[in-house]
């Protein structure tokens, strides 16, 4: 079985060859593997030269060259479908108000269907003719109401009716008025 460790400084799996060992435990034997480690090595820095430099290592780029391909890619299928989009959600208003029209007009034309009957019935066409017309049958004496408060007045020979009252904003100004017609003490 083989597995793979970090090695200390945290850099990338390290692997261990060596010899296999038998162990012997019981009646039953056990052969394991033992891997034996490099020997760590020094980094050791000139006498004379100073400090040893870092160097920066080279940093992964956030977009390689397919991902950017794949998202111009998607950008452009996203423009592509965005016109046809917007015309089939206006045509599919566009039917629902149609039929909302078409709904509302089948319902006006079942009222008006319904006042036609009505019209067709001779006891009601006597009783429009009446209201509105003011028709009446032989033999009846018609009468005729109306509201004329000043000409009923003047008829039975009674003073006229008594005018409207002043808006308040009038009365206001005459009392203003004529506080200011008063002579001072």
């Amino acid at each position: 079985m083989t597995t793979q460790r970090r090695a200390p400084s945290g850099q990338g799996p390290t692997r261990r060859t060596g010899s296999s060992r038998v162990r012997t435990t019981g009646t039953t034997r056990v052969q394991t593997r033992t891997r034996a480690r490099p020997a760590p090595t020094r980094r050791t820095v000139g006498v004379g030269t100073g400090p040893a430099k870092r160097t920066a290592a080279p940093r992964p780029r956030a977009l390689t060259g397919r991902a950017t391909v794949l998202i111009v890619v998607f950008v452009a299928l996203a423009l592509a479908y965005t016109y046809p989009l917007r015309v089939y959600l206006a045509q599919k208003s566009e039917i629902a108000q149609m039929e909302a029209d078409q709904a509302a007009q089948r319902q006006q034309i079942a009222l008006d269907q319904q006042e036609l009957a009505k019209w067709k019935d001779p006891e009601y066409l006597r009783a429009q003719a009446r209201k509105r017309l003011s028709y009446v049958l032989p033999g009846e004496t018609p009468l005729l109401v109306i509201n004329d408060p000043a000409g009923a007045a003047r008829e039975s020979g009674n003073k006229a009716a008594p005018a409207t009252p002043d808006r308040w904003y009038d009365t206001l100004w005459s009392s203003v008025q004529s506080a200011d017609a008063e002579p001072r003490n």
